[in-house]
């Protein structure tokens, strides 16, 4: 990355910064990158790899499982953000945590590598744990670099960092999804190991460049405190593997079980997580209005997320079955369809950081909730689009559509991703109070979890309605709820106080 160092004449005298920005960025911009890689390659087989080796029954009935498990591991990995961002605010500090969730997807992404449907299932367990523990900390991290700047370059900041994701992103089902669906699934998943050991090592070379940020936990757990979480673990994980157990027992044992349980775990705990800390006596005046501020955009983006993730479900299976992949004489992988999304973000995401930084310096940049609003629109219309494509198929002579359909799907949805994502990461860190910065991280993920627990049901519904009604009955909703924000945008504002 020595090309990548330049000097700017904003920063300290003769202090070397990357892309104009703090040189600890180029740390965690490459961490975040092999993360993602690792991620994003395992994510784009796996609802292939479920229908092909691990569920039996008859096809549709697998591919229906196929997307409520995608969906619900999706929820239990960002649900994971919620701990990770506590043992990084009370344990450890975000520097340690980082570290270790590294480590422990590395070892769960070669876990996977074994070929074995146990081994696959713990490998799920392993990844879930560490992203938990890396992926709120490593973004809170990053608006500690920023700490004392102007909004519109902490807000360019994170648009730098989402980069990394989609580098990430992009390359992985290139690579892992050709090795998965045309060499081993087993091959595959190791080359995603490979990519998140890659991560670790970067980020061990270059935290020298982090300062302080991260060091320390932002509020140390007492003795007592410590002792009440590891109780509160022990029984509520207990309580869990008896229930199991039983069901196992009484031979009553269905996958569909654990996914319904940890759909309803995916709405339950943010709810019970905003009431516990809206009430927090550490709380004061000026930050309770800010958590209500914060509520609306998590409600937001629960929907947005819930739409936009089953580009890895419905959308991978739709791109399996029902589109023309034929380049010649040879079909492309299915799986490569999860890198056009990251590659328009790459091609967008310093043109959009771009324009909310002129537009800022002309006082002409819309609000926060304005971009919510935007996004939802966005998403909304990605699935009329859907829902036309569905149409099409449907009556068509092959049963199949050009790859068009699903690339205009793509760019739709990429625009509204770029007015919500690297927005709300940047939101998240400002109307976070200083104490729970990694728990506001953490809520801010809760949010995608909570839209994947809702499509371990939702997805459901695609097989009785069909794709044309299924997907243009979520637009219509998306659409609704956008035009709704839009009219609430003065009362959300109001609530943000001194935020923007």
């Amino acid at each position: 990355m020595a090309s990548s160092l330049t000097k700017d004449s904003s920063s300290t005298p003769g202090e070397k910064t990357f892309l104009g920005h703090p040189r600890g960025m180029a740390t965690l911009f490459m961490t975040e990158m092999w993360e993602r890689f690792s991620w994003y390659g395992m994510r784009g087989i796996l609802v292939l790899y479920l229908v092909a080796g691990v569920l039996d029954g008859p096809l549709q009935g697998r591919e229906a499982l196929a997307a409520s498990i995608y969906g619900v591991y999706n929820a239990v990995v960002y649900m994971a953000a919620m701990p990770g961002g506590w043992i990084a605010d009370r344990l450890w500090g975000a520097r340690k945590a980082v570290l270790i969730g590294g480590i422990v997807i590395a070892l769960g992404h070669y876990t996977l590598a074994i070929p074995s449907d146990t081994a696959f299932f713990a490998g799920l367990v392993l990844i879930a744990a560490g992203t938990g523990l890396l992926k709120p900390n490593i973004s809170a991290m990053v608006g500690g670099l920023y700490e004392g700047q102007p909004s519109a370059r902490r807000d360019a900041g994170f648009t730098l960092f989402y980069m990394a994701i989609n580098i990430g992103g992009m390359a992985a089902p290139l690579v892992v999804g050709y090795l998965g669906e045309n060499v081993n699934w087993h091959l595959g998943f190791a080359v995603a190991g490979i990519g998140m050991t890659l991560a670790v090592v970067q980020y061990v070379l270059g935290s020298r460049h982090l300062g302080d940020v991260g060091k320390e936990p932002g509020t140390p757990a007492t003795p007592e405190e410590k002792r009440t979480a590891l109780r509160k673990v022990l029984l509520w994980g207990g309580l869990a593997v008896a229930a199991l157990a039983v069901d196992v027992l009484l031979g009553t044992y269905d996958i569909e079980h654990v996914v319904n349980f940890l759909a309803v775990l995916g709405i339950v705990v943010p709810v019970v997580y905003f009431v516990a800390m809206y009430r927090n006596p550490a709380l004061t005046a000026t930050d309770r209005p800010k958590i209500q501020a914060f509520a609306w955009f998590f409600a937001t983006a629960v929907l947005f997320w819930m739409i936009y993730d089953q580009s890895g479900s419905l959308l991978t299976l739709f791109a399996d079955n029902k589109t023309d992949r034929m380049i010649g004489g040879w079909e492309f992988p299915a799986s490569w369809y999860q890198s056009v999304n990251p590659a328009m973000v790459i091609v967008l995401a310093p043109l959009f950081a771009a324009l909310w930084v002129r537009l800022a310096k002309r006082n002409r940049e819309p609000g926060t909730p304005m971009k919510f609003a935007l996004a939802m629109l966005l998403i909304g219309g990605s699935f009329a689009i859907m829902g036309l494509a569905g149409a099409a198929a449907a009556n068509s002579e092959t049963g199949k559509v050009t790859v068009f359909w699903l690339l205009s799907v793509y760019l739709v949805q990429t625009l509204g991703e770029m007015c919500l994502s690297p927005v709300g990461l940047s939101l998240s860190t400002k109307l976070a109070p200083k104490q729970f910065v990694g728990q506001i991280m953490g809520l801010w993920f809760l949010a995608t979890a909570t839209g994947n627990a809702l499509n371990g049901w939702t997805t459901k519904l695609n097989e009785p309605l069909g794709d044309a009604a299924y997907y243009s009955m979520w637009a219509v909703i998306a659409i609704v709820a956008g035009l709704t924000f839009m009219m609430a945008g003065r009362k959300i504002r109001a609530l943000m106080g001194d935020v923007r």
